[in-house]
């Protein structure tokens, strides 16, 4: 590791917003007072104790948190070897790790007088988790989705919908998330007065990458407590799958200055990571660039033109990462790592069969690694990975793949 590095792990970003190289603001005149005023007030915010109750109360008894931490034993049974812990964000309301920022958010941008909230999304939950907050609070939603994504994730746009936000399907390029993002970032520059931008993962300008991290940390506070009332300490390893990676962050950061704790990130492999660039593993296949606001490792050509990510998980279908994951990537402190699309089919059945558990394709990711590494480990060492969506969602797009026909009679 490093000799550079700094005591913690958990001090960063600095004032200008970066984590070692990464990160930044990089936006255009037009949207730099937006994001100063954002800035300044989540700033005043974060301190203030009646923010953070409000925000507890409806963690608690709107969430549904704490999530469990869950001991799938049969699944150890199966893999043999190490013992595994699912932390069960996809039992939060709206279905996963999203709702968990977007409270955060949406608060903060009533704080602020904002009635009109866009957001961006990939496999529809942190769309969801945005119309549903803003139901919540009577607050108008346009939620920018790839025109691609609105096709594979029908069920989680009309729930969009349901809940009274206009969803935009987004044409350009191949019609995925990061074209989402790039026609909310225009949104927001043409509707600057009432308009609050909820971006939904750990990527961004500064102080986005932050803020949703903090949001999200409460995954991993959750896991430490309760890891020591299950095992009597911490586990031996964190995983968790990453596209921008918020739910990965949301795990991991409360584990960043504890050395003995083994943590793993879990890319979108694809078709396969090499020179065809089928897959979206930003941080084992791309490298430093800038995106969205922030200097990060992204998948680009020679010319540093973006290139289109691929994977069947919608959630992940993303050319870059968040800046603090690629800090970690370099420091040394954090191991990243791909996994296939066929291999993440497989650990979605292994889920569904021994756990009575339907994963969302994201944490099947997670959940294929944890199943390569579990049987070569001994029986006292504990894994504890983030199932951090459930499967409703993926179950046409798991259906097509796997070439399950299905029938009234199914």
């Amino acid at each position: 590791m490093s000799s550079e590095l700094i005591n913690s792990f958990k001090t960063g970003p600095d004032e200008s917003g970066r984590f070692g190289t990464f990160g930044g603001r990089f936006v255009s005149e037009t949207l730099m007072p937006l994001i100063l005023d954002l800035e300044t007030e989540y700033e005043k915010t974060k301190t203030d104790q009646a923010f953070w109750d409000e925000m507890n109360h409806l963690w608690t008894h709107y969430v549904g948190r704490p999530s469990p931490l869950y001991f799938a034993e049969r699944l150890t049974d199966r893999l043999g070897g190490a013992k595994i812990y699912m932390k069960r964000d996809e039992l939060n309301h709206t279905g996963a790790h999203k709702i968990n920022n977007v409270l955060g958010q949406i608060i903060l941008a009533r704080r602020m007088g904002k009635s009109r909230i866009i957001a961006e999304t990939g496999a529809g939950q942190h769309g969801v988790a945005t119309a549903t907050v803003c139901a919540k609070f009577g607050l108008q939603c346009v939620v920018y989705m790839g025109a691609h994504d609105v096709e594979r994730q029908k069920p989680n746009v009309f729930r969009m919908k349901l809940l009274g936000a206009e969803v935009v399907p987004v044409t350009s390029g191949r019609g995925t998330l990061k074209d989402a993002m790039n026609d909310a970032l225009r949104d927001w520059v043409t509707y600057v007065r009432d308009t609050f931008y909820c971006i939904g993962t750990v990527a961004g300008p500064h102080p986005y990458p932050a803020m949703v991290r903090d949001f999200q940390s409460i995954i991993g506070k959750e896991a430490r407590a309760q890891m020591m009332e299950a095992e009597g300490r911490l586990p031996d390893t964190v995983i968790a799958a990453i596209g921008g990676g918020s739910n990965a962050m949301g795990l991991f950061h409360p584990f960043l200055d504890d050395r003995g704790v083994r943590i793993i990130g879990v890319e979108a492999g694809g078709k396969g990571v090499d020179d065809r660039m089928e897959h979206c593993a930003s941080l084992t296949g791309g490298r430093p660039g800038v995106l969205h606001g922030n200097r990060t490792y992204l998948l680009q050509d020679d010319d540093g033109q973006i290139l289109e990510g691929f994977s069947i998980s919608a959630g992940l279908d993303y050319p870059g990462i968040g800046p603090e994951h690629s800090w970690l990537h370099e420091t040394g402190r954090a191991e990243y790592v791909s996994v296939t699309d066929q291999e993440a089919l497989e650990a979605f059945q292994l889920s569904c069969e021994t756990e009575g558990i339907i994963p969302a394709l994201e944490p099947s990711h997670a959940l294929a690694h944890v199943a390569k590494i579990a049987p070569g480990l001994p029986t006292d060492h504990v894994i504890c990975m983030n199932m951090c969506g459930r499967g409703d969602k993926d179950i046409f797009t798991v259906a097509k793949a796997l070439d399950w026909t299905m029938t009234e009679s199914d």
